[in-house]
C-alpha cells in the first residue's frame, strides 16, 4: 500500500475505458496525486503538448494508456491514423520522460504486435519471428516501436521503462460504437438491437473460426499496477487471461447472456483477422504474481448487465 502513496502519477488516457479503472485502483492503493490529461488540452500527438504535460504534472511515474484503437473494420479504414498517432504519442511521451528524468515509464503494447502465425500460446520471445496480421499491422507495429525505444533508452540512458503486451479488453464502460468497437461490445450491441427489432438473425464478420483471448478490464488494471510497482526490466511481458475461445463460441455465449435465440449468420466475405490468439501468461505470474481472476463467463455477464441497465 505504501508504494503509491507519495507518487505523482501521470496517466495518459486516464479518462478512457482502461484508464478509468487504472485511476480507480491507484486511488484505492493510496495514490493522491494522479494527473489525467484531456485531449482538448493536451494533444499528445504534438511534441509541445507532451512537453507541457510533463511540466504541469511533474510525474514520478508515467502510465501511458492513451491510444487510438478499434476493431478490424476501424483498423482497415484508418491504418495511417492508427500508425502515426499511436507512434507519435508513445515515442514523444517516452522521450520527454527521459528528458524530465522520471522514475519509470509504463508503455502499453498489444497482442497485435505478435507475428500473424505465432505458435499458441504466444511467448514473449516469439515477438520478432514474423510480420503482424495485415489488418492491424500498422497499429501493432507502432506499439512495437515503444519496445525498441524502451530497450534503446535502457542501454544508452539507464532509463526504467517497461513494456506490457495486453490482449483485447472488455467490461463495463467499454466502447459500444459499432464503427470502432471491438468484438465483445459489438456482439452485445448486435444481440440487444436484434431483440429490440424482433430480428430473427444477426450478422457477424468472418467465419467464426478465429480464436481470441479476452481480459476483463478490472483485471488488466490490476496487472498494470502490479507491473508498475514490481517489474523493472525492459524485456516485454504478456498480460492476459491465458485462454482462447473461437469467435463462434463467443457469439453463442453472448447471445445466451443477452437472451437472443435467433440465427447467427457469418459474413465470410469479411476478414477473420489473425487465425489464433492466446498469450503465455507464465512470466507475469512469476515476475509479479499476476493472474486474471475474472472468468469470461462472469465478465460477459457483468458487461451485458451494465449495458442492459443503460438501455432501460
Amino acid at each position: 500500500m505504501t508504494f503509491w502513496q507519495n507518487k505523482r502519477v501521470l496517466v495518459t488516457g486516464g479518462a478512457g475505458f482502461l484508464g478509468s479503472y487504472v485511476c480507480e485502483k491507484l486511488k484505492k492503493e493510496g495514490c493522491q496525486q494522479i494527473f489525467v490529461p484531456r485531449k482538448n488540452q493536451y494533444n499528445l500527438v504534438e511534441m509541445e503538448a507532451c512537453k507541457r504535460v510533463y511540466q504541469d504534472a511533474r510525474p514520478d511515474i508515467v502510465i501511458h494508456l492513451a491510444a487510438v484503437v478499434g476493431g478490424i473494420g476501424a483498423n482497415q479504414q484508418n491504418p495511417g491514423k492508427f500508425f502515426y498517432e499511436n507512434l507519435m504519442m508513445g515515442v514523444q511521451m517516452m522521450e520527454q520522460g527521459r528528458v524530465f528524468g522520471i522514475e519509470k515509464f509504463v508503455a502499453i503494447g498489444t497482442i497485435c504486435c505478435y507475428p500473424k502465425y505465432t505458435p499458441v500460446p504466444f511467448k514473449e520471445e516469439d515477438l520478432w519471428d514474423g510480420y503482424p496480421e495485415e489488418t492491424n499491422a500498422p497499429y501493432g507495429l507502432a506499439k512495437k516501436m515503444l519496445l525498441v525505444q524502451a530497450q534503446a533508452y535502457v542501454k544508452q540512458y539507464g532509463m526504467n521503462p517497461i513494456f506490457l503486451l495486453l490482449v483485447n479488453l472488455y467490461g463495463p464502460g467499454d466502447n459500444f460504437d459499432p464503427q470502432s468497437s471491438h468484438v465483445i461490445p459489438a456482439l452485445i450491441k448486435k444481440c440487444f438491437d436484434a431483440l429490440k427489432k424482433n430480428a430473427k438473425e444477426i450478422e457477424v464478420w468472418g467465419t467464426g473460426k478465429a480464436t481470441r483471448e479476452f481480459l476483463y478490464v478490472e483485471n488488466a488494471a490490476e496487472g498494470i499496477l502490479l507491473a508498475s510497482e514490481l517489474y523493472n526490466a525492459s524485456d516485454p511481458i504478456n498480460l492476459g487471461a491465458g485462454f482462447e475461445i473461437s469467435i463462434a463460441d463467443l457469439a453463442r455465449l453472448i447471445a445466451n447472456h443477452v437472451g437472443f435465440k435467433g440465427l447467427i449468420r457469418w459474413d465470410t466475405t469479411k476478414p477473420d483477422g489473425q487465425p489464433r490468439r492466446m498469450l503465455d501468461t507464465s512470466k507475469a505470474k512469476n515476475e509479479f504474481a499476476f493472474e486474471a481472476k475474472t472468468s469470461l463467463e462472469e465478465g460477459i455477464a457483468k458487461t451485458v448487465s451494465w449495458y442492459k441497465e443503460r438501455l432501460e
